[in-house]
């Protein structure tokens, strides 16, 4: 399948190397250049293009910026973000990007996300697979989107998270304040000021000598005073909408 992809960065040789590297996979027939915002926007009123590459860091309107108004289009590209930092993951994830790159970028890491971006144009995702949230995370030093749906319960480390799924845990930049506050929609509680967990996965609230302690995949993980009560209570919610239904 051949891509028309759009190439965004304020900085030029950022930009030159990108669309170099993107114009030397075969799957690329055509690499449109913006060097900032407002141009690819220009670009994007005259041209359809399948992925747009976009540094986050610019003057003006900033990538995360661009990126909120390409969801809005009736047909939006793929987006991957091209960045040299790791703090817009918090934002990424919500966004619903397709890749996450850090700079310097590589030849081969290009590919895979070029990968991901033909995978969607040919083979077009289900419903429910756009809405599905995802945040980056390092994994032997590449970059991935792990769907939040993967994640069990979230560890609080520092101004860090470390998100835990059934097999592996990731530790990223963001908060669990933030964590909290984004995810309590789709089911995620705090039950400590250093645990944020999925509550359909809870099989157990138990009272030990120390206080009380849920259990998630078979891990005891502690529940605060403060949060005993509400806990105890979506529980009982969540189980007689569950006996009812």
């Amino acid at each position: 399948m051949s891509l028309v992809v759009l190439a965004v960065d304020d900085e030029p040789p950022a930009l030159d190397e990108l669309a170099y590297l993107l114009n030397a996979d075969g799957r690329v027939a055509h690499v449109h250049r913006a060097g900032d915002a407002t141009e690819a926007l220009r670009v994007l009123r005259d041209t359809e293009v399948d992925a747009v590459f976009l540094d986050i860091r610019m003057p003006g309107l900033d990538g995360m910026e661009l990126a909120r108004i390409l969801r809005r289009f009736a047909h939006p590209p793929a987006i991957v973000f091209v960045t040299a930092y790791d703090d817009g993951a918090v934002d990424a994830f919500d966004l619903g990007v397709t890749d996450y790159v850090r700079k310097p970028v590589r030849a081969e890491r290009l590919g895979e996300s070029l990968r991901r971006v033909a995978g969607l144009r040919s083979t077009p995702a289900p419903a429910v697979a756009s809405d599905e949230p995802a945040i980056p995370v390092e994994l032997a030093g590449t970059t991935r989107m792990l769907p939040r749906s993967s994640v069990r319960w979230v560890e609080a480390q520092g101004d860090y998270a470390r998100l835990h799924t059934a097999d592996a845990s990731h530790l990223v930049r963001v908060s669990l304040a933030t964590l909290a506050e984004r995810w309590a929609n789709a089911g995620f509680v705090r039950i400590h000021r250093s645990y944020l967990v999925q509550l359909r996965l809870v099989t157990e609230l138990r009272l030990t000598g120390s206080g009380y302690v849920v259990a998630v995949d078979g891990v005891e993980l502690p529940v605060s005073r403060r949060h005993t009560r509400e806990l105890k209570d979506r529980l009982i919610r969540a189980a007689k909408h569950d006996w009812i239904r």
